[in-house]
């Protein structure tokens, strides 16, 4: 199981390099050599991140990215659903169908207990608290 993908990581990363910039315009240029991320790649992060509302963007010579909120309203979950779908540890499928004993199954309701958990433990992580590397997931 993977937590985290490749494509949620580039963009974390990518949302704290704009984050730290308070507010100037980041042209994707720059982002590509600070980041050192394929161009085309960090590309469709970028217009993804745009789409889902969590960046502004600007064309022309002075164009770039900014954030579309602030950093601390833009937690892990956010990015993560934008990119993964919705957190879930267990889905309950066998062979592609729903498992017949989903209402019944006990360990089930421990994985929803653990999962409950694991989802406000990375809501608790933010931009803001990224940058700062001041992450404290134990609150």
């Amino acid at each position: 199981m993977k937590l985290i993908t490749r494509n949620t990581d580039y963009a974390v990363r990518a949302l704290c390099c704009i984050a730290e910039q308070k507010q100037e315009v980041i042209s994707a240029d720059r982002l590509v050599k600070s980041l050192d991320m394929p161009r085309p790649f960090l590309r469709k992060i970028l217009q993804t991140l745009t789409k889902a509302g969590l960046l502004n963007s600007s064309k022309g010579k002075d164009g770039g990215f900014t954030l579309a909120l602030s950093p601390g309203e833009i937690t892990l979950t956010d990015v993560m659903k934008i990119f993964q779908g919705p957190i879930k540890l267990n889905e309950c499928t066998f062979k592609k169908n729903i498992c017949p004993y989903i209402n019944d199954c006990l360990l089930k309701k421990k994985i929803d207990e653990i999962e409950k958990e694991v989802i406000a433990k990375l809501k608790a992580i933010t931009i803001a608290s990224i940058i700062k590397k001041e992450v404290n997931v134990d609150d």
